[in-house]
């Protein structure tokens, strides 16, 4: 499996919102410019954050974007997920049903379950909120 820099970008996005969009609402080129992204392709991922309800938008010249909820109620597996689809290993484990025929004969079906398991567990444990104070402790390590 591998992360795309969609949803690499949307949770670098969503963490700068939650450090700086509780006071005023974040323009995107703010983000853009803090987070080294191309402006046209971070609007194209706040379009599929703003269109989950992940973010919320306010017009005019003091707008921007914010969080709809609280960083501590997003799991790192809600925004990848909404921004890559599916994060399983394999084709047959992406949807609710495994559709594969061979699922009864198939010798790497229960290491391909358990590497699903081990990337959900690991996506769902963390939140956003996590991601905020790693970052806030990363500068708070900072050392001349």
């Amino acid at each position: 499996m591998l992360i795309s820099t969609k949803g690499r970008y949307a949770l670098r996005t969503m963490v700068d919102l939650a450090l700086h969009g509780e006071a005023e609402p974040v323009k995107i080129k703010d983000i853009a410019k803090r987070q080294d992204i191309s402006g046209k392709y971070l609007e194209q991922i706040i379009s599929i954050l703003s269109r989950a309800g992940y973010v919320r938008s306010i017009r005019g010249n003091q707008g921007g974007y914010y969080l709809s909820k609280p960083a501590s109620e997003y799991t790192v597996g809600m925004i990848l997920r909404v921004t890559e689809g599916s994060l399983a290993p394999v084709d047959c484990l992406s949807g609710e049903d495994n559709p594969c025929c061979r699922q009864q004969d198939c010798v790497t079906l229960k290491l391909w379950q358990e590497l699903d398991a081990a990337i959900n567990g690991v996506v769902e444990r963390y939140t956003l909120e996590d991601l905020v104070q790693w970052q806030k402790n990363m500068k708070d390590n900072y050392v001349i």
